[in-house]
């Protein structure tokens, strides 16, 4: 591809200039309602875009999960014929992505459904490629073909990942978090099989329209062809009012284990409950904490005791994962089936202390370190700094974000991360899950 020829001289250049000077967003709004942000970035001649549609899978329709992933996997599987446009399947949309040397990517989560676009920025290039995203946005095809092959493919992958003790883990412990919230749900083997061509056209005229639609761009474009380009993107989908929200997160009453039989030889272990948003101003407080707690790896308290000390385990950690709503605080580990028990003991003595002291000086200067030193690394190219800038929009964080980063994580004081701990991690509340576990 064209592109490729640019990135490795000029690589350096770019983690330079993001290293020392942050990111100028800008930030408005389109006639038609989509939010706009935009980075004006001169050190390479690409123009990077991504579009948000808030279809994760929590807007999946009860009783049909898999329906978001589907939709969104779809999407340049074939677009329909527009005026002066002739229809194109999936062999001729990859032809044209080739031909214009693009690139087309994206993903979806529990939250979000994203396209992606990176392309050089000069006309030619720029102007083929933003016009087959719209169409890829906007008028999908859904071809029947396609979508059965899909639905044969996804089910294939659901029945293979039922037989691992990980997978298994994964959807039991979301639907012990949330029960029949959206984010408890996961795609089985009825849910996907019950979805229809008709079912996939509703959900994407439903939920991809222009006031649902969050665009970023971010290149070497003016903020006037950055306004044009957001303008024809949002144009391109229609301007209906947005999808209803999802329900509020109700988190378990009571603490809970759940032991689920497998021919695993290890237990698989899961602990955890739903825990904080991302637009949450205790986050940064949770996420410097839980680096000493059990996301700094051989560092952390959990490695020392679980592992270090006892050996129950190779790997042991914990993190916070916030969504638009409460995402889940997350401990994991696997042990000999025999002594998950006993592993487990050690995890509730761990936490607990945590709890009623935090870390110590030494260990709250040492996080925050970690995370500020960190910062140019996780920033040092157009694709990461899209990643910021997408969940800036998204999340409606602070167009500061960046900037702001260090200094909150640096005003970050021990007695705020227990308070934080303490109103986001509830012991009477953690529902653990053990996939293999001793009977």
């Amino acid at each position: 591809m064209r592109i490729e020829k640019f990135l490795i001289a000029s690589i350096f250049l770019l983690a330079t200039g993001l290293a020392q000077a942050g990111a100028k967003i800008e930030h408005w709004t389109t006639q038609t309602g989509a939010r706009v942000y935009f980075v004006a970035s001169t050190a390479l001649p690409l123009l990077d875009v991504q579009v948000d549609i808030p279809a994760g899978s929590a807007q999946d329709p009860a009783g049909k999960s898999g329906m978001a992933a589907l939709t969104r996997g779809l999407l340049d599987a074939g677009v329909q014929a527009a005026a002066g446009e002739a229809a194109l399947d999936e062999e001729a949309i990859a032809g044209r992505i080739v031909d214009l040397g693009i690139r087309i990517g994206g993903g979806v989560d529990h939250d979000r459904s994203s396209l992606t676009l990176r392309t050089l920025s000069d006309a030619e290039q720029r102007n083929g490629g933003l016009a087959l995203l719209r169409r890829l946005l906007a008028a999908p095809a859904f071809p029947d073909s396609v979508l059965a092959r899909e639905k044969t493919r996804t089910i294939a992958a659901i029945q293979d990942a039922e037989t691992r003790p990980g997978t298994v883990l994964a959807k039991r412990f979301s639907a012990a978090l949330y029960g029949e919230h959206p984010y408890g749900r996961s795609a089985s083997v009825e849910s996907v099989s019950a979805i229809t061509r008709a079912d996939i056209e509703a959900f994407h005229r439903s939920n991809y329209t222009a006031r649902n639609a969050v665009i970023s761009l971010l290149g070497n474009i003016s903020r006037a062809e950055a306004e044009r380009i957001a303008e024809e993107l949002a144009a391109a989908l229609p301007s209906r009012s947005p999808v209803a929200a999802v329900p509020p997160v109700t988190a378990p009453a009571r603490a809970e284990v759940v032991r689920i039989a497998h021919p695993s030889a290890q237990a698989h272990i899961a602990i955890g409950m739903p825990s904080v948003q991302r637009s949450d101003p205790e986050y940064y407080a949770l996420l410097v904490g839980n680096y000493t707690l059990g996301g700094g790896g051989f560092v952390s308290r959990l490695m020392q005791e679980v592992r270090e000390k006892r050996g129950y385990a190779y790997d042991v950690h914990s993190y916070f994962a916030p969504r638009k709503l409460e995402g889940p605080f997350q401990i994991g580990l696997q042990t000999r089936r025999e002594q998950a028990d006993d592993a487990l003991k050690v995890v509730h003595e761990v936490l607990k202390d945590f709890l009623h002291k935090g870390p110590s000086e030494a260990q709250l200067k040492a996080a925050k370190q970690y995370y500020i030193d960190g910062l140019p690394l996780r920033i040092d190219s157009n694709a990461k700094l899209l990643g910021y800038l997408s969940a800036i929009g998204f999340y409606e964080l602070p167009l500061s974000y960046i900037d702001d980063y260090p200094r909150l994580i640096g005003s970050v004081t021990a007695e705020q991360v227990r308070a934080a701990f303490a109103g986001h991690v509830k012991t009477g509340q953690l529902v653990t899950v053990i996939v293999g576990a001793e009977k």
